[in-house]
């Protein structure tokens, strides 16, 4: 992210920050999330004790060995220490309490987020410059993985925000026996078309088993499948400068006519459909997928982590899929930082904070965290992976094919790099509604990409993007 991108004056000079679209109660959802945790207040940072927060993790063991590498560097550096977990995630209200604390001079010393937007904090001038600590790890560990647009997030005007902690990729699983029941190889499933009518083959519903478990509805899984379909059909929001919007286009309508299509109860593809995957949200997938009444979905990988921890009887099964290819070819591959570490403006323990975030990075503290995580918490820099951690899990070597892709899609603000004003399109559900209105007969493909595409337009002018 350059400096010719939206700038903090940008959103100053039409008003107050927390007043504007692109910034005020950005909610928006992990492209494929995980449960989220409570809502829960954030601690008061204080000199001379070393506040931290971090997510939920989905394994238990996981996050035991973040606490418990967080209290030995306390205890090793004579320091009192206040560790919990709060919901530094998209969802919730994370950034208006982190700017009051910002604000109020006592913000935590350091955080463990997921899907919080980098450039919003950054915009909201919440984060502290951590240049240094990332060039140290990167001395340390070799470069960040190429196939996580790292820089692109997290670095700005030549200098690192945040730090990259762990790197992810969206897991695309099928039920690969019920696909070889039906002679279908899914190594040749590379469109989102292909993958449709080989959901429908494998579909069951007399017997309780149906091939699409997929949703747009608004949620973290519903955001990164209606993205996913809109950019493989050619759709987007803007033009190469992230300023421009340009989303009423036929590849758009196109995209919203693959979903009208996809969706509609009376059509060729009702019978793949499961009963009221329209309104599903984050956790649906993942039940229905793990109870066996599911044959395709897209998902972090706490799906087929949480099916390789009880033995579940689905995942011998389970197939792991690239992402869809766009429809004229191109590879959407690519993964993202999974989970940044950020130290927070007027921090009272700044130098301590960085410290601690080289302490979580040594291969002695991270290996054991990453092997336990079943493919949730992989590593962002090259040398951690290590062979050891490579030999716990033979879909980890998938992973970081994935994740080290050396010209990898940037996501859902292509063909502009990520920006607070596209997660502002996310956090407002701006997408996934107006395909909702398609799927639900309220309005054709064509009226609902022009209302999305002129919501989109007052958002940007809101935001003073003119």
């Amino acid at each position: 992210m350059s400096s010719n991108k939206y700038t903090r004056r940008d959103v100053l000079r039409v008003g107050g920050a927390a007043g504007l679209g692109l910034l005020a109660g950005s909610r928006g959802l992990p492209a494929f999330a995980q449960d989220a945790p409570a809502e829960l207040d954030l601690p008061t940072g204080s000199a001379g004790k070393l506040t931290v927060i971090h997510r939920t993790e989905y394994f238990e063991a996981a996050q035991n060995l973040f606490r418990d590498t967080v209290t030995k560097f306390a205890a090793a550096n004579g320091t009192e220490l206040d560790i919990s977990t709060t919901n530094p995630e998209s969802f919730g209200d994370f950034l208006g309490k982190m700017s009051a604390a910002v604000r109020a001079g006592n913000p935590p010393d350091l955080a463990y987020t997921s899907n919080v937007s980098v450039p919003q904090m950054h915009l909201l001038g919440l984060l502290e410059d951590v240049n240094d600590v990332v060039e140290e790890a990167i001395s340390r560990y070799g470069n960040v993985m190429q196939g996580i647009n790292a820089e692109e997030s997290g670095k700005i005007d030549g200098r690192w925000v945040a730090i990259p902690f762990i790197a992810n990729t969206t897991g695309t699983f099928f039920r690969g026996d019920k696909l070889a029941e039906k002679g279908i190889d899914p190594q040749t499933l590379d469109t989102w078309e292909q993958r449709r009518e080989a959901a429908l083959a494998i579909s069951d519903p007399d017997n309780g088993f149906w091939g699409w478990g997929l949703t747009v509805n608004q949620s973290g899984d519903g955001w990164g499948v209606a993205s996913g379909i809109l950019n493989a059909f050619g759709g987007h929001f803007t033009d190469e400068t992230g300023t421009k919007v340009e989303f009423d286009s036929p590849e758009t309508v196109a995209a919203y006519e693959f979903v009208r299509e996809t969706y509609d109860r009376n059509g060729k593809y009702a019978a793949m459909l499961p009963p009221g995957v329209e309104s599903w949200g984050d956790i649906s997938n993942n039940e229905a997928y793990l109870a066996g009444s599911i044959g395709y979905t897209h998902n972090a990988f706490s799906v087929y982590a949480a099916a390789k921890r009880d033995n579940n009887p689905v995942f011998p099964g389970t197939v792991l899929l690239r992402q869809p290819n766009a429809n004229n070819g191109d590879s959407r591959d690519g993964g993202a930082v999974g989970g940044w570490l950020t130290i927070f403006k007027g921090a009272p323990n700044v130098e301590l904070a960085k410290k601690l975030a080289l302490d979580l990075l040594d291969p002695a503290n991270f290996t054991p965290m990453s092997s336990v995580a079943g493919g949730l918490f992989m590593p962002a820099y090259e040398n951690l992976w290590t062979p050891e951690l490579i030999a716990a899990d033979p879909n980890f070597a998938i992973i970081k094919d994935q994740v080290s892709v050396p010209d990898p899609f940037i996501g859902a603000s292509w063909p502009a790099q990520p920006a607070a004003q596209i997660d502002a399109i996310r956090a407002q559900g701006i997408l996934e509604q107006s395909m909702g209105n398609v799927i639900a007969g309220r309005m054709t493909a064509q009226e609902a990409v022009t209302d999305a595409h002129n919501k989109i337009v007052q958002l940007f002018e809101e935001g003073g993007i003119m």
